[in-house]
């Protein structure tokens, strides 16, 4: 009885097993058809390639090249592919420290490659290269046709090596020939003083989120010893993001604990990212504008919904879009758009940016004030103090 029982369930089994396997059959030999041209049409490159390019074309340069070229078809700016020396860019950049010459580049127009602003004392600065100068060429590549990606690869490098730049400089309608020589560049993303003219104020400028910038914010904050301040002033103009966690841990000195960020995936799966229970409790403003972008906008968006303080300047960039570095072999990776985030109150603000509650613009031909010296402010700043000076009263 047993015996028949065991047959029985095999037959069960098996029966099933064949189900599974048809399915299986079917449906990788219907993918298999229906991408065989397709697939047909790669070996056929990849043949002709090898067998009769004029020049030498490696099988690993060809897969790159095929790898980049599936990542770029997706016609997302924000998801690239990385070979070995570009991976490691990027995790240098994202760790603050790298070997370049000092530029940052503005997200106002991805197709042309303008310096935002050259960082303080580095090779950039130090030349006299401005926000606004174009770069048209870096040594002997010609900058126009490349990516920010690309570009930032190509200006990286050790430290004591030489780069040129050719820069057009519309204020002057000339174009600059800019030899440079590469240093490391260590970016502190956090800088914090009182303000000058109001000691009483607290300005804190973030230029980016790294992976330490809220441990450089704890520590900015411990040093000025924020008793002896009534107000702040938080300054993200021109900051562009970077790390999703680093933005969430600086939030929690200007939201009450609860939700930061949502963080949504293309299957609608939700993970709350939430504040550390830092909050400062003082009045404050933020001074954003059109390239505060990213993790910057997640700061901000969570200060706007929760009211904790008042957002000044005008929209914000609008990236509300968040990215995975997957590792491949050999060094190299993949940086892909894998999921959207939300504010607190589940405002999905990609393309479409953060409208400040006051808005305030630089006149024309105005620039910013990061970081002022003295009590010639920008407007956007002057505005900022007079908003934060009628919360303190």
């Amino acid at each position: 009885m047993q015996d028949r029982d065991w047959k029985a369930i095999l037959k069960k089994v098996g029966i099933s097993f064949g189900v599974i396997s048809i399915i299986f059959t079917v449906t990788v030999g219907g993918f298999i058809v229906a991408n065989l041209q397709h697939m047909g049409r790669l070996a056929r490159v990849v043949q002709l390639v090898q067998g009769d390019y004029l020049e030498k074309a490696s099988f690993g340069q060809l897969i790159d090249g095929a790898t980049r070229g599936i990542v770029d078809s997706l016609g997302d700016p924000y998801s690239v592919y990385m070979d070995a020396q570009e991976n490691a860019q990027l995790m240098e950049q994202i760790e603050g420290k790298f070997g370049g010459v000092g530029i940052i580049l503005s997200l106002k127009d991805p197709k042309k490659l303008t310096v935002l602003r050259p960082i303080k004392n580095t090779p950039a600065a130090k030349a006299g290269l401005e926000p606004g100068d174009v770069i048209m060429k870096i040594d002997s590549q010609d900058a126009t046709t490349i990516d920010q990606e690309k570009a930032v690869s190509l200006m990286r490098g050790d430290p004591g090596t030489k780069v040129t730049l050719v820069v057009y400089r519309d204020s002057a309608k000339k174009t600059l020939t800019v030899p440079l020589t590469r240093e490391p560049i260590s970016v502190p993303t956090v800088e914090g003083e009182a303000l000058p003219g109001n000691s009483d104020l607290a300005y804190i400028d973030i230029s980016q989120f790294s992976t330490n910038t809220a441990n450089e914010l704890a520590s900015v904050l411990k040093n000025m010893d924020m008793s002896k301040y009534k107000g702040i002033v938080l300054d993200l103009r021109y900051n562009h993001g970077g790390e999703l966690d680093a933005a969430v841990g600086v939030a929690s000195y200007f939201v009450k604990p609860g939700p930061v960020v949502y963080i949504v995936d293309n299957q609608g799966r939700t993970v709350t990212k939430s504040a550390e229970g830092n909050f400062l409790g003082k009045p404050f403003v933020v001074l954003v504008n059109e390239e505060s972008a990213s993790a910057s906008e997640i700061v901000s968006g969570a200060i706007k919904d929760e009211g904790t303080g008042t957002l000044v300047g005008v929209k914000t960039f609008g990236k509300g879009i968040v990215q995975t570095i997957f590792p491949l072999d050999s060094g190299t990776s993949v940086k892909l758009t894998t999921a959207k985030y939300l504010t607190p109150n589940k405002v999905d603000i990609h393309k479409k940016g953060i409208e400040p509650d006051v808005k305030a613009e630089l006149k024309k031909g105005e620039e910013a004030t990061i970081s002022p010296t003295d009590r010639n402010y920008d407007s956007q700043l002057t505005q900022a103090v007079q908003i934060l000076r009628s919360k303190i009263k």
